[in-house]
């Protein structure tokens, strides 16, 4: 049966995206003489009277190797918790019914949601009110349950190790502490990774809240052993034990997510106080979401591009594909999405990183 499919890319960017949509586009049109159009600027694509964008093979030619995702994106527009303006006043709308009849207007039969945590908890609202909806796991943060791995991790690991790699030789030649925040939210996989890939010798994490006199003294000791420079890594969910995480804009009426940031300005405030030693911060920030993918996540979007256009031919609608081992598997989004998956505080990977050496903010 021939079908009509839309796709569109939820939350923040990451690179991958345009390996998904080649891929769905790919398998939808050659294996089965299927049309797709691709839903612009995420959810917000569907609260206003957009059309839809065609997507044809010409219109995929050529993205594979391109960053961030040629139908844009938006983490701001959650259907069932839009801001809108009410007698002066910005207030929090539940508009899915206006979302489920663009979507009949438009004559889809199916959507591929490609996000996170946020957008998949979205894709399952929508599919409860009656829109087949199957799922892509994306996020740079690799914090979605039930997926060993999300795209656009490893690329955005591969930047925070080739940023750490930069960072020694500038640390070593003036004897300085260098602090290099990355991203993560409230999962550490970025900052544990890079840091031990990268040589780091001090990573701070959400999981484990850090003691700010423990890390010091791991740094003096190395600087009375001889080493007169330590890099630390830090989360930018990372925060200290007994406080609280440095967020640089709330949740509130027009965001219902907050904004984290400034943990690594935090932590060399309260090592001036206790080193003497020159200390500078890196914010590595967006450069992890932007840049060209890697191989491995071209090769994965492209394989759940079409792992997803499958669950569609097989109707298997209210799933996530996944990736178990090197095989592409599916699972139904509600499991996905019912807890962040987080670095075991006691798991084999922190094991490792003490046994480097690496202090991770506990004795």
């Amino acid at each position: 049966m021939k079908r009509k499919i839309g796709i569109l890319t939820g939350g923040g960017d990451c690179p991958g995206l345009n390996a998904v949509i080649r891929g769905v586009v790919k398998s939808a049109i050659i294996g089965r003489g299927w049309e797709v159009v691709g839903i612009e600027d995420g959810f917000d694509g569907l609260l206003y009277d957009r059309s839809p964008r065609p997507l044809g093979l010409n219109d995929v030619r050529g993205i594979l190797p391109r960053g961030g995702t040629i139908l844009g994106t938006s983490n701001r527009g959650n259907p069932f918790s839009y801001p809108m303006e009410v007698d002066g006043k910005t207030v929090l709308t539940d508009v899915s019914d206006r979302v489920v009849a663009r979507i009949r207007e438009m004559g889809i039969d199916a959507l591929v949601a490609v996000g996170g945590d946020g957008s998949l908890k979205i894709a399952l609202e929508l599919m409860k009110k009656g829109v087949p909806v199957v799922g892509v796991p994306k996020t740079i943060d690799n914090d979605l349950m039930e997926t060993d791995v999300t795209f656009g991790y490893n690329t955005a690991l591969e930047t925070a190790t080739d940023a750490l790699d930069k960072l020694h030789s500038t640390a070593e030649s003036h004897h300085r502490v260098m602090i290099m925040e990355v991203m993560g939210r409230y999962a550490g996989w970025i900052a544990l990774e890079s840091g031990i890939s990268g040589g780091a010798d001090v990573i701070l994490i959400p999981e484990i809240p850090f003691d700010l006199k423990t890390v010091c003294n791991s740094i003096d000791a190395r600087r009375r052993r001889g080493s007169k420079f330590s890099i630390v890594v830090a989360a930018e969910g990372a925060y200290p034990r007994g406080g609280s995480r440095v967020v640089q804009k709330k949740a509130d009426e027009t965001t219902a997510i907050e904004r984290l940031g400034g943990i690594g300005g935090f932590v060399a405030h309260g090592l001036t106080s206790c080193l003497d030693m020159d200390i500078r911060v890196t914010v590595l920030g967006h450069l992890q979401r932007g840049g060209s993918p890697s191989t491995f996540d071209r090769c994965l979007g492209s394989r759940f591009g079409i792992g997803a256009v499958e669950l569609i031919e097989k109707e298997q609608y209210g799933e996530m594909i996944c990736l178990r081992g090197r095989a592409i598997r599916s699972v139904p989004i509600e499991k996905a999405v019912r807890k962040l998956k987080l670095v075991d505080p006691k798991g084999q990977m922190v094991t490792a990183a003490k046994e480097l050496g690496i202090n991770v903010g506990r004795e």
